[in-house]
């Protein structure tokens, strides 16, 4: 695992790689893999053919979205995460933009 958590007075999240080696993904996981795609399906009429109809195909989409999205976030590590807010946020000092971004707090390699 490329992110550790500890729990307790002094725990938090420890990253145990450098940012080009870990992704968006192995972020999601460290979270305990929370759905990405949130829908309530109703099932208050098991016996509706419509609703099983729809509710199926509802959930294949769901299951499709959230493959996409994990794909995705595999693509995306930490490093070019910041490399990206890095070149954002020197358009937005050369803009003349307010100075209240720090891209130290959102970041800590070990």
């Amino acid at each position: 695992m490329n992110i550790i958590s500890a729990k307790g007075h002094g725990g938090g999240w420890v990253l145990s790689c450098p940012l080009a080696r870990i992704t968006l993904r192995d972020v999601h996981e460290a979270l305990g893999a929370p759905a990405l795609v949130s829908m309530g399906f109703r099932e208050d009429r098991p016996e509706c053919l419509v609703a099983l109809a729809v509710n199926e195909q509802l959930g294949t989409a769901v299951r499709e979205a959230e493959a996409a999205l994990l794909k995705r976030l595999g693509a995306v590590t930490l490093d070019a995460l910041s490399h990206d807010v890095g070149a954002r946020l020197a358009r937005h000092r050369q803009a003349g933009g307010p100075h209240h971004h720090h891209l130290g707090d959102h970041f800590h390699a070990n």
